[in-house]
């Protein structure tokens, strides 16, 4: 069902509320970035993208939802970003006022019981781990959103590399990538861009005054609706070295060459991996073993990998002993890696199947295990 976002917020409401009655607690209170977007349903409450926590937070009881903000940022929030049954608590914005107020507040309304926190101050207590799950398993209405994102994200991505050109430094193309996700409203978490030379040497990277060279890497992150979108997608300055394979997308300037059929085949070992009831552990040995194939034995010790994404990139980070269990409405996103090679997308796991967010359909591609996979993009 996707529902409309009063009815979203309504159930996430009785979730937190259920919360309270397991736990004997007076209030749940959110004060992260991420955990105030989940809770109004894409709502943002920090200007910095960089900041864990923002200027207003979410306060709830058994029978009231705050809002709790400054006087500097009650009316903006009000008209542009949160909807939904909530009261507002406006509190003057200068120090020490604002924080003797707010505290005095929220004590008061938990009535003396335990406040439930993701960001626990004093006197809190940190929300179990069983409540932080909840979150990672998306409803229909934020797989909804999350399309959105994951589609402009990618649009981003090749709008930036079909304009670069070899003479380009990596911070051009990260430069011109961070334009075009903003020109579509989202906000970039993280751009990593790197040419032939060190892209060699460094699997993920800050983008340098180095030039771009013969073949560029572009991996990003990027955020709207709280929810966080990844990709990479490579481009080489120069006509493809094609095994003849033909692409998933007519027209397309690229074929299958063997960097390329390299990695595909070593994702896809990971992306198989990606069942419901599967631990994540499995994916990170699944892939321990693909590297290990393709002569590259303990990447995954050497070099993250991924995980469970959502509300924050990752929300789980793949790892040996990482035995949450994998279940329908997770998003996930893998950036496995060779030598001067990558390949990242963030997937939707429906059952045994996984829905690609971040597919571009003008994108030089192939099918891969019944997956459509991209390929390195070959323009002169």
């Amino acid at each position: 069902m996707n529902w409309p976002l009063e009815l979203e917020v309504a159930h996430k409401l009785a979730q937190m509320r259920g919360w309270l009655e397991d736990q004997r607690a007076g209030a749940v209170r959110l004060r992260g970035v991420d955990w105030f977007a989940w809770a109004t349903a894409g709502a943002s409450n920090s200007h910095c993208q960089t900041a864990e926590c923002g200027c207003a937070e979410v306060l709830v009881t058994r029978d009231a939802a705050y809002i709790l903000t400054d006087e500097a940022e009650a009316m903006r929030m009000r008209e542009e970003e949160v909807r939904g049954p909530w009261t507002w608590q406006v509190s003057p914005w200068m120090q020490p006022q604002l924080y003797e107020l707010r505290e005095h507040f929220v004590q008061h309304v938990a009535g003396g019981a335990p406040i439930l926190s993701d960001r626990p101050g004093l006197h809190e207590r940190s929300l179990p781990v069983a409540l932080r799950e909840e979150r990672l398993v998306l409803l229909e209405s934020e797989q909804s959103r999350y399309r959105q994102v994951g589609q402009l994200a990618a649009s981003a991505a090749a709008d930036a590399l079909r304009q670069a050109r070899p003479e380009w430094s990596e911070r051009e193309l990260a430069a011109a990538c961070v334009r075009a996700l903003w020109l579509r409203g989202l906000q970039a978490v993280h751009v990593l861009a790197s040419g032939a030379e060190r892209q060699q040497r460094y699997r993920r990277a800050p983008a340098a005054h180095d030039a771009l060279g013969s073949h560029a890497v572009l991996a990003l992150c990027a955020r709207r609706f709280g929810l966080c979108a990844s990709l990479s997608r490579q481009r080489r300055f120069g006509p493809t070295l094609s095994t003849g394979m033909s692409t998933g997308t007519a027209g397309a300037a690229g074929g299958m060459d063997d960097a390329d059929a390299a990695m595909l085949a070593l994702e896809a070992v990971a992306l198989d991996a990606c069942e419901t009831g599967h631990a994540l552990s499995m994916v990170y040995h699944a892939l321990d073993s693909a590297y290990a194939y393709a002569g590259q034995p303990d990447t995954v010790r050497t070099s993250r990998q991924g995980g469970i994404h959502g509300y924050l990139a990752p929300e789980v980070a793949a790892g040996a002993h990482t035995e949450i269990i994998l279940k329908r409405g997770m998003a996930l996103a893998f950036h496995p890696s060779l030598p001067g090679s990558t390949v990242e997308d963030t997937f939707l796991l429906d059952a045994n199947q996984l829905h690609n967010l971040t597919h571009d359909p003008a994108w030089p591609s192939i099918v891969v295990q019944g997956r459509s996979r991209p390929l390195t993009l070959a323009l002169a």
